[in-house]
């Protein structure tokens, strides 16, 4: 079973997408109505401690989510490598924060919510929102002046996980905590700054004690390790190493490397040593323990991209295979033979027969080298017409599933 997200543009078309794409926004608009989100002095109230409606609101959805997201994912019903996270850039977020926050307690609005109010035609929030527009105008004529601090403290798909280096099901937990103690907070600041004396339901409290427990099984089950999504998928894809169909002559590989339509991205997997004796133009080191910092970039490689694997022989690119594949990265082969084979196919005749080892044991290079070529040697970047090579085709370019964009409400 592939887990979820599914690819609703491929099962129901471009225009079912955007419909199902519409009744959720408009259904967001609707809570965000009945919530009372369309009354700007509502949302100015929370930065005056006297009204929390924004927080508890907006904070439930949070922490809703959150568990959500990461039982679906514990459980293997859903690809957390599919899910749109937003790119960190530290210090322009922090400054856009700011200026979103002042512009909050001025207006009343955020951006969503004056779209709320516009609907419900509020003089105010149509005032806010065509200021927002405008805000977004004078944004596109100008960022290129201060381009360079836009692009700043890129820190890629950044959580607090990474930030406390600790496990998903401790921060579920913590966020859950907070979130709750935060709530309390908010209803002591009502009753004794908002001077509200209204009686709260009491089903808030079964809702956090749900919330605890779906935080606390969250810790419990964990999330899979790369062997547990590779587990889930193996019945799909290991067929497609059993019948050779990822493994990629080194002439079609060639072929990817002088075509300028596609983007070629050559993996080399194999210790450093003997990376430094020979390796291919452009080919990229990475030793498998590091295959992980190139998951996320490979999820944002286009749909004209491939990615191929190369070791020795075939073992240690295989292994990077699986991995790859069970982190959801697609357009991904494996060179058939590895490095040995590429240059037992355009290695010149001398070469081979002068530098080939006679005896070779596990994924080692087959050839001796005198001195550290690396992609000097000619090898390296073949003249693809000086050779006839023949060979079936493998690679057929998939429709990328990684995680889209997305944006805030």
């Amino acid at each position: 079973m592939t887990p979820f997200p599914l690819p609703l543009d491929q099962l129901l078309g471009s225009g079912g997408a955007y419909l199902v794409y519409l009744a959720i926004g408009f259904a967001f608009g609707a809570v965000l109505e009945m919530a009372g989100f369309a009354v700007s002095t509502r949302l100015a109230a929370q930065f005056y401690f006297k009204d929390m409606t924004v927080l508890k609101v907006m904070f439930t959805g949070i922490i809703t989510a959150m568990a959500l997201i990461f039982l679906a994912t514990g459980l293997g019903l859903l690809d957390y490598n599919l899910v749109y996270v937003n790119p960190t850039y530290l210090w322009p977020g922090i400054l856009g924060g700011l200026i979103m926050g002042v512009g909050f307690i001025l207006g009343g609005f955020c951006p969503g919510t004056s779209l709320v109010s516009a609907a419900t035609l509020k003089i105010d929030g149509i005032i806010f929102a065509l200021g927002a527009f405008f805000g977004i105008f004078l944004f596109g004529e100008t960022v290129g002046w201060y381009e360079a601090f836009w692009n700043s403290s890129y820190m890629g798909r950044f959580t607090l996980m990474d930030l406390f280096q600790t496990d998903t099901g401790i921060i579920v937990l913590g966020v859950m905590v907070m979130a709750l103690l935060a709530f309390a907070g908010a209803e002591w600041a009502e009753r004794k700054i908002g001077k509200q004396t209204a009686r709260q339901p009491r089903w808030r409290y079964g809702a956090a004690g749900g919330g605890l427990a779906l935080a606390a099984v969250v810790l419990l089950i964990g999330q899979p390790t790369n062997a547990d999504r590779w587990n889930m998928i193996a019945a799909e894809k290991q067929p497609l190493l059993d019948t050779r169909q990822v493994y990629v002559h080194p002439g079609e590989v060639l072929s990817y490397m002088n075509d300028r339509k596609i983007i070629t991205m050559l993996i080399d997997v194999r210790d450093e040593a003997d990376y430094n004796l020979f390796h291919l133009r452009d080919a990229r080191h990475m030793p498998l323990a590091q295959l992980d910092t190139l998951v996320e970039e490979f999820h944002a490689l286009p749909e004209n991209a491939v990615v191929f694997v190369m070791s020795n022989d075939e073992a240690q690119a295989t292994e990077a295979w699986r991995y790859l594949v069970a982190e959801s990265v697609v357009n991904v082969y494996i060179m058939d033979g590895g490095i040995n084979n590429w240059l037992n196919t355009f290695g010149e005749p001398d070469f081979k027969e002068e530098a080939a080892l006679t005896t070779t044991t596990g994924d080692q290079i087959a050839y001796r080298f005198d001195i550290a070529y690396g992609e000097r040697h000619p090898a390296a970047a073949p003249h693809a017409d000086r050779f006839t090579l023949e060979y079936e085709p493998h690679v057929v370019l998939s429709i990328k599933r990684g995680p889209a964009s997305g944006g805030c409400g």
